[in-house]
């Protein structure tokens, strides 16, 4: 029997509402879906089975035009192919091109923006400035699935002698962000800047040659004196790095310090985690001595605590540098005045490890231990603190240890 070809009219197309197929014929038929859309489908039989072949809706697609795709499908079958597995065929090619069209430089902003909101800013600028320097003008315009591991060695090798913890970090980053194209479905294959078992065997490890620089330390011995000149000096370079010392903190972390997170009733400097390494609060116990510090700093109890000759502005980072250098300590720095105190703590205390751990901001203990600890042993820290003031301020420590009274 010879079948019937154009049984539908555009008028028809338009006007049907009822829920079912209609036959077009040479097995077009128009769906119309129980929510009232239409669309055209190509009914047809291979292998033995039924099987239906979506051509469109009729909102995009007119009756001319299902015709020539239903004709058009008909072809491929009479080709012996399957007019289905050649539309997924074409769509993962789709895909595949317009995943080689993403770019490295494209993929590393997105993953820039997908974690910056957990990110603080110091930490974006350094991913996005390490991306602009060493990264992008290698491989940046290249699609992230043509990146393999020779030219991720051309962005790493040329600065792996040289300027190692660079290169090392960079080598990560490069990692963090093809593990996310793949992840999106951008590449596939292996990560080619993963270390373990891969670069590991083309680049000498780090250790071998990169030698960790200590910031060099006062000795702790020397500190009394050190402090008795320091506080004859009335610039408020002296006073922030004299509160840097005898809070053990940061130097960043003092000089942005603001008169709301300082609680003199209770002695208590809260530092916000948005300003802290580990993006972690920080108590900070003040001794006496920091008290009387605080209270002697002239102007309004608002505002930065250790303000600069600029309004709005706290005091130069490089200003607490400078303070130690003009008092005839050239090799000493800054962040080295933690090591001292870390020095004093074990040396001449008995406090456990986890107790000056933590009056650094450190992570004390396994994260097991981190996971079941309810407590910042804030009362500890502040039996440590006043010990360690009082040492600065050359207090006699009877028994050349503080050791901490218990109940019975």
């Amino acid at each position: 029997m010879t079948r019937i070809h154009g049984r539908l009219t555009a008028l028809a197309v338009k006007n049907t509402i009822k829920r079912g197929i209609y036959a077009d014929g040479g097995g077009l038929y128009l769906q119309v879906a129980r929510n009232g859309s239409r669309s055209w489908i190509l009914r047809y039989r291979l292998g033995g089975k039924r099987r239906y072949c979506g051509l469109g809706s009729t909102l995009r697609v007119t009756l001319a035009e299902a015709r020539k795709r239903a004709a058009e499908a008909r072809s491929v079958l009479m080709a012996g192919n399957d007019p289905i597995s050649l539309k997924q065929g074409q769509r993962t090619a789709a895909h595949l091109n317009a995943a080689r069209a993403v770019t490295f430089a494209k993929a590393g902003a997105k993953y820039i923006d997908a974690h910056r909101s957990g990110w603080s800013a110091k930490s974006t600028q350094a991913w996005t400035s390490s991306f602009d320097q060493h990264v992008y003008p290698v491989i940046g315009t290249l699609p992230v699935q043509e990146i393999d591991t020779s030219l991720v060695m051309q962005v790493i090798e040329p600065i792996w002698a040289t300027k190692t913890e660079t290169a090392s970090r960079v080598r990560g980053r490069i990692e963090a962000v093809m593990d996310w194209a793949a992840t999106r479905g951008f590449r596939k294959g292996d990560n080619p800047a993963r270390w373990d078992g891969h670069l590991e065997n083309l680049l000498p490890a780090k250790a071998k040659i990169a030698k960790v620089e200590h910031l060099d330390a006062m000795p702790y011995t020397a500190l009394p004196e050190f402090m008795a000149r320091l506080r004859q000096d009335p610039a408020m370079a002296a006073r922030a790095l004299e509160f840097t010392i005898l809070t053990a903190a940061r130097s960043a972390e003092t000089l942005k310090a603001d008169w709301s997170e300082i609680d003199l009733a209770v002695k208590v400097w809260t530092v916000p985690a948005a300003r802290m390494k580990a993006g972690v609060e920080h108590k900070v116990p003040l001794s006496d001595a920091a008290i009387e510090l605080l209270g002697s700093l002239p102007g309004k109890r608002a505002g930065f605590v250790f303000p600069g000759t600029k309004p709005g502005k706290p005091i130069n980072r490089s200003a607490l540098l400078l303070q130690l250098r003009g008092m005839d300590q050239p090799g000493a720095t800054v962040h080295g005045f933690r090591s001292s105190f870390v020095d004093w703590a074990h040396e001449q205390t008995t406090l456990p490890s986890e107790v000056i751990e933590m009056s650094l901001a450190h992570s004390a203990g396994n994260a097991v231990t981190r996971a079941y600890r309810r407590t910042d042993l804030f009362d500890r820290r502040r039996t440590l603190m006043a010990a360690w003031t009082g040492f600065c301020a050359g207090q006699e420590q009877p028994s050349a240890t503080v050791t901490e009274l218990r109940r019975a």
